[in-house]
């Protein structure tokens, strides 16, 4: 990195998954590069996926996921600050504008390079109430903190969770471990809008048996408060459900407002538009994790995945070109999993309904068979259902839903998707067997056999 304006300073705005994966990475391959990241939370390195289970009390205190601390930072020679907010972006003058939060003075960082990783922001729906106290959404671990706060100082009763989605479905499942009763409404016809409904109705069904009420194809309209300022009620589509504390989890959209401030161009759904280096179209800035575009290997374009691992990989690849380096992020294929009570469910991949929007050429199959030997105690079950394409027989997906842990066999259908596998080349695999954890025939090696018999 050449010299020039930021004095050789790195200037990263956000922290957690991608801000500090870039820092990190820079800070190994650059000993001597200034290094400064500003988060606009009290917290900067954390397992933000195990929010949900900060809520049930699985995760007994928050500081049980802070991964790395800013004086573990410091240690290391990256400078964090959290607190602090960037508030503009100059790429004419390579200035940030960053406001101190605890003592409200303004300052202004000239960079040589920029990593913005300004993650997402849990979506509002357009609907009055949602101001209301006792209505939270669950992107940080202060809103995880301020829950917890809440159910201890109300003792509610009554929760409904609006969206179910991965975050929906875990916060449901929390709740009732809290011992509430609790009504999740699912907006479209299913909860887990990201699988086929015939795979999505075993969760839902696993819900239901454990005491979640799920209300499907039901649009809340608004929120109501009694006279206090407090939550009471919600109102839907399809009825009034009454509600001492209600989690909105609508889903995530891209904060990228301050780098399309900045004249940094926005690619699909209004993420920061990066080529597979994760530089933007202003030199010497880059972009990663929930608040950028990630390139999808199936659908040949960008998409929008804000998940933790691709904002990990993400981050590393910015923070190594931010260096200097050479790196590339080699796109993905979709996979996620999330499990509710006894029951996991992953996906990769196309599903059977988005092959068809999209006019792929598609056949399925799906099977259910035991996950170990016959004769082993405690025998589980698993559904699995492949999608590939007739003509070649090429794996484009796969859904798994079964006991929890079962379900991560998705990751081999990750690298058979990944690689361009055919069903053929899957049956042939040479996987593990001991009656502890796989039959003779794992369920795996079961579907892509029946798959070739179709």
């Amino acid at each position: 990195m050449s010299k020039g304006k930021g004095n050789r300073r790195l200037v990263v705005i956000g922290g957690v998954a991608a801000g500090m994966s870039a820092a990190a990475r820079a800070r190994r391959l650059d000993p001597d590069l200034e290094i400064v990241a500003y988060e606009r939370s009290g917290y900067v390195s954390y397992g933000s996926c195990g929010l949900p289970y900060l809520i049930s009390l699985v995760v007994p205190e928050p500081e049980d996921l802070v991964v790395r601390t800013p004086e573990q930072f410091g240690k290391q020679g990256i400078e964090t600050h959290t607190h602090h907010e960037v508030t503009s972006i100059d790429v004419s003058q390579q200035t940030v504008k960053v406001k101190d939060l605890d003592e409200g003075r303004e300052f202004t960082v000239p960079y040589e390079r920029l990593v913005v990783a300004t993650g997402g922001v849990a979506v509002e729906p357009p609907m009055p109430g949602t101001d209301l106290e006792g209505v939270f959404s669950l992107r940080t671990v202060e809103d995880g903190i301020e829950v917890n706060r809440f159910l201890a100082e109300n003792s509610p009763r009554r929760a409904v969770v609006i969206g179910a989605g991965y975050i929906g479905v875990e916060v449901a499942e929390s709740f009732v471990e809290r011992g509430l009763e609790t009504t999740l409404l699912s907006r479209p016809a299913q909860v887990l809008a990201g699988f086929d409904p015939d795979m999505a109705i075993k969760m839902q069904t696993e819900l239901e048996r454990n005491g979640v009420k799920v209300s499907v194809d039901d649009t809340a309209q608004g929120i109501e408060g009694d006279s206090t300022g407090r939550v009471r009620a919600v109102v839907s589509s399809q009825g009034v459900y009454e509600a001492d504390i209600v989690m909105i989890a609508a889903g995530v959209r891209a904060e990228s407002g301050l780098a399309k401030e900045a004249g940094i161009e926005l690619g699909t759904k209004g993420t920061i538009a990066v080529d597979e280096g994760m530089r933007t179209n202003v030199p010497g800035v880059f972009a990663a994790g929930d608040c950028a575009e990630t390139y999808h290997l199936l659908l040949g374009e960008p998409s929008y995945l804000p998940l933790g691992t691709t904002a990990n990989k993400q981050g590393r690849v910015a923070g190594t070109n931010a260096a200097g380096g050479n790196a590339t992020f080699g796109g993905v294929v979709g996979t996620t999993i999330t499990k509710a009570f006894g029951l996991g469910i992953a996906v990769t991949g196309l599903t059977e309904k988005k092959a068809g929007e999209l006019g792929r050429p598609h056949a399925t199959v799906t099977i259910e068979h035991g996950t170990r030997a016959h004769y082993y105690p405690s025998p589980g079950r698993i559904h699995i259902k492949l999608v590939w394409d007739p003509d070649t027989g090429t794996l484009l997906g796969a859904q798994i839903a079964g006991p929890v842990l079962e379900a991560k066999r998705i990751d081999l259908f990750a690298a058979a998707v990944h690689h361009g596998m055919t069903i053929e080349e899957l049956q042939g695999l040479d996987l593990s067997y001991a009656p502890p954890f796989a039959p003779v025939w794992d369920p795996i090696l079961v579907a892509a056999r029946v798959a070739m018999k179709e």
